[in-house]
């Protein structure tokens, strides 16, 4: 009940169409109605059954009086144009329903449309909105098959299952609650001993969906790992095949594969039950209704005619068909509920990077950035250690440490990609959590070693950052990144699409243009993973140039993985274990010929 309100909270924005549906619905179902009954005055005709009635009397608002009204001016017309011209009239009336019936169908699934892809593109949007405003950590910790699967097969089964169930929903309960009160109106016992039987199949059919939705979690669920897999595969190709371990990678893939088959399989099966068990059900309380219904008419009890049996039997097969509908919408919702458990893990997952009410908007970098007693811990492990250091505005400081020291938590605290457990960081002595989220992170720009590129132009690509770019700074922020040479030689120049990640363009030209980007933004201060650990040496050669231009007049924060490369830097903090074990210049630091940074100076040169 939990997740059909859930449901119901992102169809609330719609529902005047919803209320338009239910509208057009109880009207279609009246002149069902309508249509259906008419079988009774054909069959008098027929059969030459008509009573004559010399006056309907009195008006009367009840339906003893149209029962005579209607009988009345049959009779009438009988005898002015004969059985054939009534059983014509008749046969008009029933189109002429039918057609009415049936438009009315049409709008309220029109509306049902408007109201199933505005809600599935609402939820799409709200789950990617919600990635996007999730921490690091988060998406660190999932499989990207996963989140894939929720996104794009969880939000369309949502839709297959969900959304398709509600025009049943919307539609076959109306159906079933007007053509319910007419039969109480033709036979009072007969249709309690109806409505007696239905709780019967309503429990047997219960009982095989109460394991669909656990058995579609669980599909889903290995869905995932399957895309996971194939995601892997696409991403590590190339090693892959260099390790000759296409075998291996193909029995993993059939292991899961196989895996999500079975339950896949069990799925399916249950669903399929749902439409032949509601059918055959209906058989059995169809036949028991007409036997029992034969013994009244033939009893005469009950006021039960034969025609009046017959017209009771019609309307109650119509009813048939709107109940299998509910039952397969139920089946087809709890299929679904598994895909809307699963985005709301997304959906209600913890937002632990949020902005306060009264948030300091911040214009600028003036005088420094400074850490106070930095903890900071992931899964109840701590990564970083009492931290305190101060970066001066306009200096260069590296961190420098084995891998697994902390130097690019250390990092990603400072634009609040996470939050620290305890401490303070401080930008011209404000709080970075008291800040504007977005105002904080324009003042940072941020260059990794493994560039990161879009599939997209040149352009788009270097004006990421940028609202509104112009081409004159985009080739500005090109040239000084080494990179206007090389992009005028692709086809089409700056429009040239780089592929997926940047994978048309070598390691060099990747990081050439993630360094444009960074030039492009202008920001005050730079974070750089350094860039030039993978590259060749000419490559290398433009790249430091770039970067030396990019560092140029900004603070920067550099993770040193070569220490050569930092050897001019203002100031070197030595990471060990989550602490700063040694601070100074590269003078300094290598003066302590039994210091950490020494050692690893050493090691480096040997």
């Amino acid at each position: 009940m939990t997740k059909i309100r859930l449901l119901l909270k992102y169809i609330a924005p719609y529902r005047w169409p919803a209320i338009k549906s239910v509208i057009y619905n109880i009207l279609s179902a009246v002149f069902a109605l309508f249509s259906y009954t008419l079988a009774i005055p054909f069959l008098k005709i027929l059969f030459d059954r008509v009573e004559q009635v010399p006056s309907p009397g009195e008006f009367k608002l009840s339906l003893d009086y149209i029962g005579e009204f209607s009988r009345y001016y049959l009779s009438a017309f009988i005898d002015r144009n004969g059985k054939v011209g009534a059983l014509l009239l008749v046969s008009l009336i029933v189109i002429i329903a039918s057609l009415l019936k049936n438009g009315f169908i049409f709008l309220a699934n029109n509306n049902m449309a408007y109201i199933r892809a505005n809600t599935v593109r609402d939820l799409r949007k709200k789950l990617y909105d919600k990635i996007l405003r999730l921490p690091l950590s988060f998406i660190t910790d999932a499989r990207k098959g996963d989140i894939m699967t929720r996104i794009s097969n969880d939000v369309q089964e949502i839709e297959i299952s969900v959304m398709s169930s509600l025009t049943m929903l919307f539609r076959d309960p109306m159906y079933i609650l007007i053509f319910v009160i007419y039969l109480f109106v033709i036979s009072f016992q007969l249709t309690l001993f109806a409505l007696a039987l239905l709780p019967v199949s309503g429990w047997l059919i219960g009982r095989t969906s109460r394991t669909l939705r656990s058995s579609s979690f669980v599909g889903q669920q290995h869905l995932g790992r399957l895309l996971s897999v194939v995601e892997e595969t696409l991403g590590g190709l190339r090693i892959i095949k260099g390790f000759n371990a296409e075998k291996k990678m193909t029995e993993k893939f059939s292991v899961t594969n196989e895996r999500y088959s079975k339950i896949f399989r069990r799925v399916i099966r249950k669903h399929y039950l749902a439409s032949p068990l509601s059918e055959f059900l209906a058989t059995i309380v169809v036949m028991m209704l007409m036997y029992i219904g034969g013994l009244l008419a033939l009893k005469g009890e009950a006021n039960m005619s034969p025609d009046s049996l017959i017209a009771f039997l019609i309307v109650f097969s119509q009813i048939i068909q709107p109940a299998k509908n509910i039952t397969t919408a139920w089946f087809s919702i709890q299929k679904g509920m598994a895909s809307i458990d699963r985005i709301d893990q997304i959906l209600v997952a913890e937002e632990k990077i949020t902005e306060k009410e009264n948030a300091v908007p911040v214009k600028g970098f003036n005088e420094s950035i400074e850490f106070r007693d930095v903890w900071y811990a992931y899964d109840n492990e701590p990564v970083l250690k009492e931290i305190n250091m101060k970066i001066k505005k306009g200096q260069t400081v590296a961190l420098v440490g084995k891998s697994g020291a902390g130097k690019s938590t250390l990092a990603d605290l400072l634009p609040r990609f996470m939050d620290i457990d305890r401490g303070s960081i401080l930008i011209d002595g404000i709080d970075t959590r008291d800040m504007k989220i977005a105002d904080l992170r324009y003042l940072m720009g941020i260059v990794s070693q493994a560039p990161i590129l879009f599939n997209a132009s040149y352009t788009e690509n270097i004006a990421f950052g940028v609202d509104i770019p112009d081409m004159t700074g985009v080739e500005n922020a090109a040239r000084i990144a080494n990179a206007h040479d090389f992009i005028l030689e692709s086809d089409g120049g700056y429009d040239y699409c780089v592929g997926e990640s940047g994978n048309r363009l070598s390691g060099g030209q990747k990081q050439r243009i993630s360094i444009a980007r960074a030039i492009m933004a202008n920001p005050p201060v730079l974070i750089l993973d350094e860039a030039t650990s993978a590259l060749d040496t000419e490559s290398e050669r433009l790249v430091q140039d770039a970067i030396l231009k990019l560092m140029k007049n900004r603070t920067s924060l550099v993770i040193a993985h070569r220490l050569s490369t930092i050897q001019n830097a203002d100031l070197i903090i030595v990471l060990h274990e989550g602490r700063i074990v040694e601070t100074g210049t590269h003078i300094e630091l290598m003066k302590k010929t039994d210091g950490y940074y020494y050692k690893l100076h050493s090691y480096q040169a040997i």
